[in-house]
């Protein structure tokens, strides 16, 4: 036992080591984390004899839960509101698309039979989130027109079908199988909606309305509430991961105690999910069987990239107003990864064979797409001029938080003001504050010690961001053009009862609000719930 724990701290440190290096190699994390599965494997260094796919397919379901769960979680449904509807048409009808080029491609050309096409293009429809968010979020890739966030919630959302695809094809293999494949389907998606749902409400409901879950067990109860998520959609046959995507939305986009700590306990099991299954992968893997599959999985990639991923955008983004540019860049950006691998794992460990190896053609054809098309997916973006340079990816994300150490405020002078004619070292400045600039008319001054304020002066004043209890429900909303407050009064806007807004911050100026106020593009609105 004290062996295998110790292989697995080494493995789990040499992935974190990767993760640093890939950074000053521009690749990638995750094509690490499968080299050091394949260095560990049968044709590796250490030359490990592993390929049990039934306890890789238990350990690596497992971990695609909390990926799944994380996807939703830590989507931020403010910004993906505006093009979610692309990314949902995307993520299932594109994934059905997909599926179906890829599939008669590799019936009509590579000669394999119908239900072998059809797994092959079902295991390899959906792209992955672990590869979109970590490239994304790694190289800082700003994108326009909400690309980011379409691509965000597509790849996020997408697995349930790819999964459900896959189980009717591992289903055609079997011949006894009876029952009917719509039915399946609508049980699978009823049951999964209703079943995230329910939960979600329920999770919302314990940790803010209830005091059964104690301080410090907050991450606990909600790795409970993730498993009995996908526990009992598996039970009642319904789709799990599209159970743990919606629960993840509904949840992460909610009120509750603790979100922060939440996010960053879940970043960091979501991590560790994705180290475990890329090193499975490299794990299972033969490289002395890939030869004989390296044509077809060239052919597969090819259809792919070039044509089934783009038909599939192309089809149903540009009836939306999606640009050329915008459609080329997304179907670049298609990228497959860990899913279609654990789908693939599925097949084999439910007992099927092929005429060649599914594994290892779903490994190759992931191993080029995060690594060529993950690995170039800035450069295109440039070269497409889609990138964005005001804008930041990372508020798509929850756990984006403002980088502000400290704000800076505009005190206005009037005549007799208690500060009014007084040198700055005899005012008593709020604690934690300093005096870094005096306008004065058109003259900006640097103020020292002996300086003096006279009146209609305003002093710009550096001061502490304000951290609000976990009690206190304030919130800073960054305004841009597309959002539906922008170049709105504020007595336009529909608010709650229970909502004020307090602050208006523009540039360097603190607006205290009222009715007539509008807001515009660049305001941070500070709300009171």
């Amino acid at each position: 036992m004290a062996s295998y724990i110790l292989g697995i701290a080494v493995i789990i440190i040499l992935c974190i080591v990767a993760e640093k290096i890939s950074d000053r190699l521009g690749m990638p994390a995750l094509i690490l984390f499968m080299f050091i599965g394949v260095a560990f494997g049968s044709d590796g260094i250490l030359g490990i004899k592993f390929d049990d796919f039934s306890f890789a397919e238990e350990a690596c379901s497992i971990a695609l839960v909390f990926i799944m769960f994380y996807g939703g979680f830590n989507t931020k449904w403010s910004a993906a509101r505006p093009v979610a509807g692309r990314a949902v048409i995307l993520s299932t009808a594109g994934v059905l698309i997909t599926a179906a080029v890829t599939a008669v491609l590799c019936f009509l050309i590579l000669g394999m039979s119908v239900k072998e096409s059809f797994l092959v293009g079902s295991v390899l429809s959906s792209t992955d989130a672990a590869s979109v968010f970590a490239i994304l979020r790694k190289k800082k890739l700003n994108l326009k027109d909400g690309t980011a966030s379409i691509l965000e919630v597509e790849s996020g959302s997408n697995d349930p079908v790819s999964y459900m695809l896959t189980i009717i094809a591992i289903g055609m293999f079997s011949t006894s199988v009876t029952q009917n494949i719509a039915v399946m389907i609508l049980l699978q998606v009823i049951v999964g909606i209703v079943i995230g749902v329910i939960l979600s409400f329920a999770t919302i409901a314990i940790t803010t309305k209830t005091g059964i879950v104690s301080d410090g067990l907050d991450t606990i109860f909600m790795i409970a509430m993730v498993l009995l998520c996908y526990g009992i959609s598996v039970r009642m046959q319904g789709n799990a991961y599209l159970s743990l995507y919606i629960y993840g939305i509904i949840v992460g986009n909610s009120k509750i105690c603790n979100k922060q700590t939440l996010i960053h306990f879940f970043d960091g099991v979501t991590s560790l999910s994705q180290i475990l299954v890329f090193f499975l992968i490299g794990l299972l893997s033969f490289p002395h069987q890939m030869a004989e599959i390296i044509p077809t999985a060239v052919f597969v990639v090819i259809v792919l990239t070039f044509i089934a991923r783009p038909i599939a955008v192309y089809v149903l983004m540009l009836p939306f107003g999606c640009s050329v540019r915008q459609c080329l860049l997304m179907s670049w950006a298609g990228l497959r990864g860990a899913s279609s691998c654990v789908f693939a794992i599925m097949a084999v460990a439910s007992g099927i064979t092929m005429h060649q190896d599914l594994f290892h053609i779903v490994f190759a054809v992931t191993l080029f797409s995060v690594a060529i098309q993950g690995g170039f997916l800035p450069y295109v973006a440039n070269r497409l001029q889609m990138v964005d340079e005001n804008s930041d990816v990372r508020k798509t994300f929850n756990d984006y938080q403002e980088e502000n150490s400290l704000q800076l405020m505009r005190m206005y002078i009037p005549e007799g003001h208690v500060w009014a004619k007084k040198k700055i070292k005899q005012v008593s400045m709020p604690s934690g504050s300093l005096a870094v600039m005096i306008k004065r008319n058109r003259e900006s001054i640097i103020p020292k010690g002996d300086t003096v304020i006279l009146p209609e002066d305003s002093i710009i004043l550096s001061v502490p961001p304000y951290i609000p209890s976990e009690e206190e429900k304030l919130e800073e909303i960054t305004i841009d053009k597309e959002h539906k407050w922008c170049d709105k009064c504020i007595g336009e806007l529909k608010l709650r009862k229970d909502e004020l807004i307090a602050l208006v911050i523009r540039d360097e100026e603190t607006i205290i609000p009222d009715g007539k106020t509008e807001i515009i593009d660049g305001d941070i609105v500070v709300m009171y719930r």
